[in-house]
């Protein structure tokens, strides 16, 4: 009997997830918003990296709640956001020779280490790749490794942050806004790590998610989003060098498939 129950139930549950779980028919304000959010962040670079575009990505509720009765609970919209001028890399991986077309013709590309906690990682200059003109493949130079710099979590966000909360950025909104809007910054990486190296052939039960999305997910790669381990934010060196790699991305494909 309690079987029985047990099935009945998720048919239940199946059926009010397919009848208030599916893409909204019109745009909503969160949408638009989130657009706009989009548009103003592509403008907005660190001092350091003047010649850089910054390339948007809403995530977070906004990009992932379809169901109708949250939706006007949704809190806030995030943008993540990669600057066209950087590159992560795993360990121990070529750098790659070519690029899609919104990367500079300057990259410079920093190697994924691992650090003592799980998921977070240091990342050391290696390469600066350079932009061939004839066939528009990247021409790699390696740095010398007695001048290797780690790269800093600490950003220049500029005089528009309200509030700092992790990783995430509380930017001044217009007045009509109907939503904080949080911007977090990251470096791109194309490939999937190693450090999740096991998610993509683990035993699954349900046939979910099938092969074809986790070949959507694993080609996403993931980022790389500057924040320190909460245990670790005081250190005088490791709080301000720390990583965490962020798979905002491959979430976002498997709430949507």
């Amino acid at each position: 009997m309690a079987d029985e129950r047990d099935v009945s139930e998720i048919g239940l549950i199946t059926a009010f997830f397919l009848k208030t779980c599916r893409l909204p028919p019109c745009l909503t304000k969160r949408y638009v918003q989130a657009a706009v959010s989009c548009a103003v962040m592509s403008t907005k670079v660190p001092e350091y990296e003047k010649n850089a575009v910054s390339i948007p990505l809403v995530t977070g509720s906004v990009a992932e709640f379809y169901i109708e009765p949250m939706l006007p609970h949704v809190g806030d919209i995030d943008v993540m956001y990669y600057l066209n001028t950087q590159l992560a890399i795993p360990r121990g991986h070529p750098p790659p020779t070519q690029l899609p077309a919104e990367f500079h013709n300057y990259v410079k590309v920093v190697e994924i280490i691992d650090s003592h906690l799980p998921g977070y990682v240091y990342l050391p200059e290696r390469y600066l790749l350079t932009k061939c003109v004839d066939n528009n493949k990247y021409i790699c130079t390696k740095y010398d490794d007695n001048e290797t710099l780690h790269l800093s979590n600490e950003c220049d966000y500029g005089s528009n942050v309200v509030i700092k909360h992790g990783p995430a950025v509380l930017i001044n909104q217009s007045s009509d806004s109907i939503l904080p809007a949080d911007s977090v910054g990251c470096i791109r990486c194309f490939s999937w790590p190693p450090q999740a190296a096991d998610w993509p052939t683990r035993h699954r039960n349900y046939g979910w998610p099938d092969s074809s999305t986790l070949d959507r997910v694993v080609s996403n790669g993931c980022d790389v989003v500057p924040v320190a381990h909460r245990q670790c934010r005081q250190h005088e060196v490791i709080g301000k060098f720390q990583f965490r790699l962020s798979f905002s991305r491959a979430e976002i494909v498997l709430i949507n498939s």
